[in-house]
């Protein structure tokens, strides 16, 4: 069993509400959040005191991608809109109202970006227009979490199916009830195999590239929020509504840490969301309106 040295670097504290987002900055050791108060903050992990305001919205923000070359952030709202926001200007340069219901997952893909939101829609966007370029109507309930990889989009759905795609939104398989209620997070295992879910049911699964489940396990007491693979592939991490961060074992999926208030100084709420910045970094962001950087070795 891999052996794990875990370190609370750094928490940082500054949002009015619930973290649901993260996503890099335009510099190493930065990053992005957004949440509950429609602020987006850029954080410098060397100077956790210091967030800076980077765009305010009058909405909750669910998801959030920075595309660093662009200098364009795109954070999805409550509402089904997403703010487009100039980082060279630091000002909100388009508010498309699409989705209906919240945007729960924004995702880039080459030259596009994939969002995912309430009512089943599934939207590929041309960055160069800043536009819709084509629309999948997946379900009739809310896809929670989009991820992809050269040949494929995996998206898990509020009607317990994980829907894989190729590139030009065509259906390739569909996973049905691969949860006994939402599925919330799905992850790429680096083998270019595996897909890795976590749903309301607080359950890990294992998919192999036929979609046969050959791993289940009960992984937290309530739901899986988040999924997130170290970029080494060796490990992954997993937050969920019961408080805790979980390290896993990528190739067995024996747990190997947990990370909560008690021990760790950990979250005090809900954790939302996951991002490691690189191999020893790991950050959290959770309902109590705060992130931790975590040192992982």
């Amino acid at each position: 069993m891999k052996k794990l040295s875990i370190q609370k670097k750094a928490q940082f504290t500054g949002h009015n509400a619930s973290i649901y987002a993260l996503t890099l900055g335009a510099n190493a050791g930065t990053f992005l959040s957004a949440g509950g108060d429609g602020w987006v903050v850029e954080w410098d992990i060397e100077n956790p005191d210091l967030g800076k305001l980077v765009a305010k919205t009058e909405s909750q923000i669910f998801s959030l991608q920075h595309f660093h070359h662009r200098n364009l952030i795109a954070a999805g709202n409550m509402e089904g809109g997403i703010h487009w926001i100039s980082t060279k200007e630091q000002v909100d340069i388009k508010n498309i109202a699409h989705h209906e219901q919240g945007i729960f997952s924004i995702l880039p893909l080459g030259a596009f970006a994939l969002s995912a939101g309430g009512l089943g829609k599934l939207t590929k966007w041309n960055l160069d227009r800043i536009a819709t370029q084509e629309t999948l109507h997946l379900s009739s309930t809310s896809l929670r979490s989009i991820v992809a990889d050269e040949h494929k989009i995996v998206v898990g759905s509020s009607d317990q199916s994980i829907y894989i795609l190729d590139h030009d939104l065509g259906m390739l398989q569909t996973i049905q009830t691969a949860h006994d209620n939402s599925v919330f997070s799905v992850a790429l295992h680096p083998n270019g195999k595996n897909i890795i879910s976590g749903g309301r049911d607080a359950q890990l699964k294992v998919w192999n590239e036929n979609g046969k489940n050959i791993h289940s396990q009960n992984a937290h007491w309530f739901t899986i929020n988040d999924i997130k693979f170290n970029p080494n592939g060796k490990i992954f991490a997993t937050a969920s509504r019961d408080k805790t961060i979980r390290i896993w074992d990528a190739e067995n999926y024996t747990l190997l840490k947990e990370l909560n208030t008690i021990k760790n100084g950990g979250h005090i709420n809900s954790v939302n969301r996951l991002m490691w910045l690189n191999e020893q970094h790991l950050l959290s962001a959770s309902d109590d309106r705060s992130i931790i950087l975590w040192e992982i070795e």
